[in-house]
C-alpha cells in the first residue's frame, strides 16, 4: 500500500470525512489529458486580518508569465478538515488552465480548537464554517488589491468536504459575490437552490450527503446544478493523494463545468 493510500485510510479512520457510508459500486475512472505543470507558478502569501487578529496563510497559483494573455478570474480553494492548503495542486492546476488565479487558504491553524464530532452537526460546526467564510471574504478583497485587473464578479469557490460546506455557506450568505461554486463531496451544508451561483458537486463513491443537501432532479434542471458521480473515487482521496486516473476524472469534470 502506498503512502498516499495509507494517509487516506488514516484520515478515514479518524472521522475526517464526516459523511455517512454508502455502498455504491466502483467503476473505472474516465481519462483526461493532464495539464502541463510548467504553465503554473506558486507563491506563498501570508495575510493578517487585523479585525479578527487572525493570520491567514494562502498558497497562490497563477499562470506562468507569458503563458496566458486572458484577464484573470479569481478562485478561492478551501481544504477538507484536517487537510492542508498546499495539497490540492491538481485542482489548482486545472483552474489555472481555465484562466483563474487561485488562492488556496489554510483555514485551520495550530491554535484552533478541534471541530466537534458530537451533537447536532449543523449547529456545532456552523461557527467553523462561518470562520472560513470570513477568511474567504478577506482573501477576496486581498486578491482585488493584489491583482487590480482581476474579474471579481467571476469569483469561483472550490471546497473539499468541510471546505465545500464552507463554500456553500458563503454562497447562501453572499450569493451576489460568487459566480460559481464547486463542491468536492461536501455532505452537510445544502447546495444553493438558485440560478446564481452556478454549482457543480463531485460526489464520491463511498459517502452520502445528509438529507436535503443535494438538489432533487427537478431542482437540478431548474437551476442548472451539475452533480457528477465519481464511480471510482472515495471521499478521502479527493486531494493530491488521489491516483492519476482519479485526478484526471475530477479535473475533466471541473473543466467541463467551467467551459459551459
Amino acid at each position: 500500500m502506498t503512502y498516499q493510500r495509507l494517509l487516506g485510510l488514516a484520515l478515514l479512520l479518524t472521522g475526517i470525512a464526516g459523511c455517512a457510508t454508502s455502498s455504491r459500486t466502483a467503476a473505472p475512472a474516465a481519462q483526461h489529458a493532464p495539464i502541463a505543470p510548467g504553465k503554473m507558478v506558486r507563491e506563498r502569501w501570508m495575510l493578517f486580518d487585523a479585525a479578527r487578529q487572525r493570520t491567514i496563510p494562502v498558497m497562490l497559483y497563477l499562470p506562468a508569465r507569458g503563458s496566458s494573455k486572458q484577464q484573470l478570474k479569481p478562485a478561492i480553494l478551501s481544504h477538507g478538515y484536517g487537510g492542508r492548503n498546499t495539497k490540492y495542486g491538481f485542482v489548482a492546476q486545472t483552474l489555472v488552465a481555465q484562466g483563474y488565479v487561485v488562492a488556496s487558504i489554510q483555514h485551520e491553524l495550530p491554535t484552533d480548537a478541534p471541530m466537534p464530532t458530537v451533537g447536532n452537526v449543523r449547529q456545532v460546526r456552523q461557527p467553523f464554517w462561518e470562520r472560513d467564510v470570513q477568511n474567504m471574504l478577506f482573501v477576496r478583497q486581498a486578491l482585488a488589491r493584489k491583482f487590480p485587473g482581476v474579474e471579481l464578479n467571476e469569483l469561483l469557490l472550490v471546497g473539499h468536504s468541510k471546505g465545500g460546506d464552507s463554500a456553500m455557506l458563503f454562497a447562501e450568505e453572499h450569493p451576489a459575490l460568487a459566480a460559481r461554486v464547486i463542491s468536492l463531496d461536501n455532505c452537510r451544508m445544502p447546495l444553493p437552490r438558485a440560478a446564481r451561483p452556478r454549482v457543480l458537486s463531485l460526489r464520491s463513491s463511498d459517502q452520502v450527503a445528509d438529507p436535503g443537501v443535494l438538489p432533487t432532479p427537478a431542482e437540478q434542471a431548474e437551476f442548472g446544478t451539475m452533480l457528477v458521480q465519481l464511480k471510482n473515487t472515495v471521499h478521502n482521496d479527493m486531494w493530491d493523494g488521489a491516483t492519476k486516473a482519479e485526478k484526471q476524472e475530477m479535473s475533466a469534470a471541473i473543466s467541463r463545468f467551467l467551459t459551459k
